[in-house]
């Protein structure tokens, strides 16, 4: 074999043997400009579009996105390493604006126990910051949410093991001069995020800039953390995950590279693919070319044009007072709720209560279903301390509470607006059986824990107690899986945790309020768990607290079941026998006992959870020791008020 043929079969050997050592070791950087062909590692509705755009969701509600490069990477204690990708987020409405986006490095692909909405797809709602979960990520997050102490509803976070950021700052950059520039991360515009990380220093920085910027030479974020205790396996996998809630968005990266232990390799932006087009379609040209004539015939017609301008405004016409700028966010124009529901037509109507009237409603802009309650109020007394309160209530999280997006004020009336359930009200599913059908023993059971777990919430889980007041089955919604969700919050009142509730006029409905409330005239977390008690029982027998006819009290009725040694012939009939015996027992007897006349022998929100999760043997309760009588004399002192009269406190 001659000399030149020994040294390109040398050669070819070499290359293999890189080639080999490359596949079982790992790479050390890549480049995606643009992602067609690109072998990536997708789940959930993550998926590459045909021009070549990673597409992490596809604006379907409630849904998350994985992607992730296909082979793992070598990352060894002490190694470094520099990503760069280009990104952008839309959303239909930027005041309603679903949830974000990160890039992700960890030590496993699979995600799928994980959850959408404000969990982003890397956690779920038990595990938040458990060190199993070895990841770091770096979110770019579009929705405030209290749980993960979020600073705002645009901002960049370093997260590890869970979504409580260990450093974040809103989007921007920094100018050479120190001057802070803010950058909107769902303007539907390409920005490009570096993510570095040094071995030796332990530093992570993290910088952002509009498309055709150079790195800005200050970092957005720098913090310490020693990576090697996260991800302590050899190889990790790198990549991204998005999820949304329930308002319209999409997340894409256009392009992405990686580099261990050496510089992320530049991407080519000029090969980067196009974004869809989202939203209205440019104005037509034609009407450039027109606007001279058109101006004469303007002319001719102002007089008719401010007639009808005038007339608009006075259709439109809000209450609006200095003091409501500081809730801007959280107001709804009249326009836009008079045009979502079609001028508040019947065919629109969900529904008629003591309160108000219940109006389903879809956002001009968005596209997004609500629900649009109108109350008949007196501007002049409270309203400023009214509306500040549901705009507090309206910063909950919880996935059992339907969410409170805002409120609009117009003449003598307030709505309002609220997340839209598509199932209604359970109050129909127990009594309206022509329409509905019987929910089943374990449809109920979960309903109930669901119902526990937000009070749970709104007593002692959020920055201020929230007491209900009106806990009953036509307020719990169900969503597209007859979850359970607390709604109606138009009663509700809060305080802080170290003080106490303030006096206040008795509100309710009869046959939920707690006895207690006559002599005090003061809610307390207390007298929610009593109706609480009351729905359970509700719930479990498919019976009104208080007889209609007879005027026999539901408590009573059970206990006397139980007394008689038959406590299961108070389980709903329509059952027809088919239920868990351990579970509708637990839930009878957890009723009675929630649902006491004595204040303190009721339990607290949290044991009632303990209780119905196995994790506490409830107390050995005895049915001879125990009486419901007084419920009907305490019932009988309590106010009652006609529903026109609760509407106006």
């Amino acid at each position: 074999m001659s000399s030149s043929m020994k040294r390109l079969s040398s050669l070819l050997f070499f290359v293999v043997l890189n080639h080999l050592s490359e596949l079982a070791t790992g790479q050390d950087e890549f480049v995606y400009s643009g992602f067609t062909g690109a072998d990536l590692t997708l789940d959930g509705v993550a998926t590459v579009t045909p021009n070549g755009l990673l597409e992490l969701t596809n604006g379907s509600f409630r849904l998350r996105g994985h992607a992730f490069h296909p082979t793992p990477i070598r990352f060894g204690n002490g190694s470094s390493f520099a990503v760069s990708y280009l990104f952008a987020i839309y959303c239909a409405d930027s005041n309603l604006c679903g949830h974000g986006m990160s890039f992700l490095v960890a030590a496993s692909n699979n995600f799928s126990d994980t959850m959408p909405t404000q969990y982003l797809g890397l956690i779920n709602d038990r595990n938040n910051g458990y060190a199993t979960n070895r990841f770091f990520a770096v979110e770019l997050d579009t929705n405030w949410n209290d749980e993960f102490r979020d600073i705002d509803n645009n901002h960049v976070g370093i997260d590890i093991n869970g979504l409580v950021s260990v450093n974040s700052s809103s989007a921007g950059y920094y100018h050479d001069d120190g001057n802070f520039q803010n950058l909107t991360l769902a303007s539907y515009q390409v920005m490009q995020v570096w993510v570095e990380y040094d071995g030796d220093s332990k530093k992570i920085d993290v910088s952002l800039a509009p498309i055709h910027m150079a790195k800005p030479s200050t970092p957005l974020l720098s913090t310490t953390y020693n990576l090697a205790t996260v991800l302590t396996e050899d190889m990790i996998y790198v990549g991204f995950s998005a999820s949304t809630g329930s308002f319209i968005s999409r997340q894409y990266v256009l392009g992405w590279s990686l580099g261990i232990n050496r510089p992320a390799p530049a991407i080519d932006i000029t090969k980067l693919p196009k974004l869809p087009r989202e939203g209205s379609k440019p104005r037509s040209k034609v009407l450039k070319i027109l606007l001279p004539i058109l101006t004469a015939a303007f002319v001719l017609v102002l007089g008719t044009t401010i007639i009808l301008l005038v007339r608009r405004r006075l259709r439109y016409a809000e209450l609006r007072e200095d003091w409501e700028t500081e809730f801007g966010p959280h107001r709804f124009s009249y326009k836009d709720l008079f045009h979502a529901t079609r001028g508040f037509k019947s065919k629109n109507l969900l529904g008629v209560g003591g309160f108000g009237k219940v109006y389903k409603g879809v956002l001009p802009k968005s596209r997004v279903e609500i629900a649009v309650k109108r109350i008949s109020h007196d501007s002049k007394q409270g309203m400023k301390e009214f509306i500040a309160e549901v705009v507090s209530i309206g910063h909950l999280q919880h996935r059992n509470l339907v969410q409170l997006h805002g409120y609009c004020r117009r003449k003598t009336e307030l709505l309002l607006v609220y997340e839209y359930m598509s199932n209604g009200s359970l109050d129909k599913y127990l009594y309206d059986q022509d329409e509905k059908p019987t929910l089943t023993w374990a449809q109920r059971y979960k309903i109930i824990k669901g119902i526990a777990s937000g009070l749970l919430y709104l007593h002692e889980e959020w920055e201020k107690v929230v007491l209900h007041r009106d806990i009953k089955p036509s307020n719990v919604l169900l969503d597209d899986e007859l979850n359970g969700r607390l709604g109606d919050f138009g009663l509700a009142r809060l305080y802080d945790h170290e003080t106490g509730p303030q006096t206040t006029h008795v509100v309710g409905t009869i046959g939920y309020l707690a006895p207690e409330l006559a002599r005090t005239n003061k809610a307390t977390p207390l007298s929610d768990v009593f109706s609480f008690g009351m729905f359970v029982l509700e719930v479990t027998c498919g019976r009104k607290p208080i007889d209609p006819t007879s005027q026999l009290m539901l408590a009573q009725w059970v206990l006397h079941n139980w007394q008689q040694g038959f406590l299961t012939d108070a389980v709903d009939t329509k059952l027809q026998g088919d239920y868990n015996v351990d579970e509708a027992c637990l839930a009878l007897k957890l009723g009675l006992l929630s649902s006491h006349p004595l204040v303190n022998l009721r339990p607290s929100m949290r044991q009632v959870m303990q209780y119905l999760n196995g994790d506490m043997a409830p107390p050995d309760l005895n049915p001879t020791h125990m009486s419901f009588n007084i419920i009907s004399l305490m019932q009988n002192k309590v106010s009652i008020y006609s529903d026109n009269e609760l509407a106006s406190q």
